[in-house]
Formats: C-alpha cells, structure tokens, sequence
C-alpha cells in the first residue's frame, strides 16, 4: 500500500497540471495498480471532481474522459453499437467487476502497462489520448512516449472510421493477466495499408502495432491470406520470457490469436 503526505483534489486541469510538474507528485486514478506497490507519495492529485468520467459521442468519434472506469466501457450500449462486443471482451477478464468500478481508462492507458488489455485493443482501433498541455497525440505515439514526460491525460478518443475489431487472449486463469493480448481491427479499404490493423500485448512489453504494407490481405480474409498474415506478424513481433511464458510460446500463441482473430472477422464484416 502507498502513503500518501498531502492530497489534492484539484478544482480545475491547469492546477492539477502544475502539481504534475513535481517528480514527486503522482495523479490518481482508480488506485488499482498503485495500491499493489509500496511507495510514498509527496502529493497525489485527485481529479474527480473535474467532470472527467463522461462518455461523450459525437458524429466522428467517442471522447472517454480519463475517470470513466472500466465498467463503464464495459457496459456502454453507445460503444457496443459502433464497435461490437470487442469493447467489453478487452476488458470482462480484469478481476472483478468490483475491481471494475474503480479501475479507470485514464490510469490503464497512461501506465502503458504491458498486460494492459484496453491498450492493446485501443492501439488497433486508432485511438487517440488528449493530453491538458501536448494536445491530441495518436495512441500509436503516445505508446513510444518517454515515462518522464509530466502532462495530465485528460480523454482518450475512439475515432469513427467503420472499423470492427475483434480482441482475443490466452490466460492460465479466468482472471490472470494476458500471456499474450491480440486486437485485429479492419477498416474502410481505403485507408492506410489496405485498412487492416494487428495489436499484440503482453509480449510481455507493452502493445505493439502491425500494419500490412505488404498487402496480404488486400484482397479480403481467405484461408490462405488468414495463414499467411498470421505468420507475418508472428515474425515481426518481439517477443520476450517471464513466469507466464516463454519467448516461443508467445510466438506460437500470437500465429494461432491473429489467425483466430481474422477469421472471427470475417464473419463480422
């Protein structure tokens, strides 16, 4: 558990913003991670008095404010409408829905953690962060950022491009972490690399995007081209060992999710 010197409910961004600034001041979220560690904190910064837990929608895209909790995406009709189960499946394995209710879409995206189911899904719709000072940042960038960087996430957006994506991942439990995380999302065919888009997380570092630049799958989802875009991005992923599985495992198991993802795809488009 944490300790906590002095707490800030901030009563608006801008001062939550200059709080930020100190190394040793952390803002909150839902305190589902951070009350795994023991660290102690000069100053944390509340924000939710600030109106940030909103599900807005406009004609272009979904704005979730930084407070929105996981449950709420998770039982949003708005968001099943446009994008389909894919929403609530990223997230239905996370604990609890207790554990649900407070864990926070801001606080999953911003720790950019490598098990982080919401980011790997999120990073293969296209999604953007909104940053209180850097503005509009693509999720693709803001995934590269440096740790050290000292800004407030105030809404990560869901933009409205016709896409459908399907997310799939290999637990030891119902409940555990990712062992692997696999996002397959297709978009309008007119759009960047023939419109198709692979996420892989848990490799076990954070999510990492695929395109298809070689265009394997630009004349549709087939059999052949399911197989052989699953090896692909098999190859050019990056994939690491730790307790939950070998660096070879997670190859293997990214070749079978991509190819289950595509085919569950197809099905939807």
């Amino acid at each position: 558990m944490f300790t906590i010197d002095q707490y800030v409910k901030a009563q608006s961004l801008e001062e939550a913003y200059e709080l930020a600034q100190k190394k040793t001041a952390t803002i909150l979220g839902g305190c589902g991670w951070l009350k795994m560690g023991r660290r102690p904190i000069k100053t944390a910064i509340d924000l939710s008095g600030l109106g940030l837990d909103q599900i807005e929608e406009t004609d272009t895209h979904f704005k979730l404010g930084c407070m929105v909790t996981l449950r709420q995406i998770e039982t949003s009709d708005a968001l099943t409408a446009y994008f389909g189960s894919c929403i609530a499946e990223c997230v239905r394995h996370i604990v609890g829905v207790q554990f649900r209710n407070c864990a926070t879409i801001g606080g999953s995206i911003w720790g950019r953690f490598g098990f982080s189911d919401p980011l790997t899904l999120f990073l293969a719709l296209d999604a953007e962060v909104c940053l209180h000072h850097g503005g509009i940042i693509p999720l693709r960038e803001f995934v590269q950022m440096d740790y050290t960087v000292r800004d407030v996430l105030t809404a990560v957006c869901l933009p409205k491009r016709g896409q459908k994506a399907v997310y799939l991942t290999h637990r030891a439990t119902e409940t555990d972490f990712p062992v692997l995380a696999c996002a397959v999302c297709k978009f309008p065919a007119d759009y960047r690399d023939n419109g198709f888009r692979a996420a892989v997380g848990a490799r076990p570092q954070r999510a990492a995007l695929l395109s298809d630049p070689e265009g394997i799958l630009s004349d549709g989802i087939t059999a052949e081209s399911t197989a052989a875009f699953a090896d692909y991005a098999a190859e050019q992923f990056q994939f690491s060992s730790n307790m939950r599985g070998s660096a070879d495992f997670r190859r293997h198991l990214c070749r079978v999710l991509v190819k289950r993802a595509l085919t569950a795809l197809a099905e939807e488009v």
